[in-house]
């Protein structure tokens, strides 16, 4: 049994960092570094409309030669943004993040943000369905030598 996004988001919370489209690139770096995460949502309202990660800020400003202060997270953000609903499993967004190269994935229920699932959280999933997996053998393997 996979784990699902729901599972994931019960036990890490639903917290979410955002930005609006016109928040300079300085202010989301900020915001990120405060918070240390690689990633901030773009809104606009309760809609969101983009994501700005590291990866834009190192792409699209810093090799450009733009400056932080002066460019808006909605003219560098990533718009479009692939997001996950929270009976996804594990397994489903690990091959969402393999094969489109993200490493953060907003959660959408019912047209609402709930949640960013990142890298980090798929793998502290695996690692603990895997010592569930583990425990499970141990203790079958236990109780076969006791009979």
């Amino acid at each position: 049994m996979s784990t699902t996004v729901q599972q994931v988001l019960k036990s890490k919370g639903g917290v979410t960092h955002a930005v609006t489209p016109t928040a300079t690139v300085m202010q989301a770096l900020e915001l990120m570094a405060s918070q240390d995460i690689g990633a901030v949502l773009v809104k606009e309202g309760e809609r969101l409309v983009g994501i700005f990660t590291e990866r834009d800020y190192a792409r699209k400003v810093a090799i450009k030669g733009l400056s932080s202060r002066d460019a808006t997270v909605g003219d560098l953000m990533t718009p479009n943004v692939c997001t996950i609903t929270p009976s996804h499993t594990i397994d489903d967004v690990m091959s969402i993040m393999t094969q489109n190269r993200f490493r953060h994935l907003p959660v959408v229920d019912h047209g609402k943000l709930s949640g960013i699932v990142t890298i980090g959280d798929v793998v502290k999933a695996v690692i603990a369905e895997h010592e569930a997996t583990i425990q499970q053998l141990s203790s079958y393997i236990a109780g076969d030598i006791a009979t």
